[in-house]
């Protein structure tokens, strides 16, 4: 299965975050657009300046309505003690099976996992997808210009 595109159905999943406790994309979306971000591994160079960044907007994502989200194949603990360390306000889930990773197609190059944005809406319809292994600032800038346009709406 290819990634998902503009206008698909984001497929629904529940996966623990990084203090163990169950998250589901549906119950977040009855709250807010979502920002849904896949990355290769915790506390890497490229995976701490894209979590950086996201930690750096997030008040911009939240005075827009949206939450991020943060997934990888790391496990809960190892998401606890990257969160810890790098002040993250947001919620990074453990997909250990990547089976979240391979619905939403967020595909590997190689043996290294893709990195790869969604924007979602409260509908569950995708609404903008970006993916750039090495170009991390577009992850952040484009996500964060579609969900200001999705507020405004």
């Amino acid at each position: 299965m290819g990634t998902l595109q503009v206008g698909d159905k984001a497929p629904d999943f529940t996966l623990p975050d990084q203090t163990g406790k169950k998250v589901t994309l549906s119950e977040v979306l009855a709250e807010k657009v979502v920002v849904l971000y896949f990355y290769p591994k915790d506390n890497t160079r490229g995976c701490t300046a894209e979590a950086c960044s996201f930690r750096d907007s997030y008040e911009n994502f939240a005075d827009a309505g949206a939450e991020v989200i943060g997934v990888s194949s790391d496990t809960v603990a190892s998401h606890e003690t990257f969160a810890g360390r790098n002040a993250l306000p947001f919620v990074l889930l453990s997909d250990a099976g990547r089976v979240v990773r391979r619905q939403y197609g967020a595909a590997s190059l190689g043996l290294v996992p893709g990195r790869v944005t969604f924007v979602i809406d409260r509908d569950g319809t995708v609404r903008h997808v970006f993916s750039s292994v090495l170009n991390i600032g577009p992850h952040i800038e484009e996500a964060l210009k579609v969900v200001r346009e999705l507020h405004a709406a």
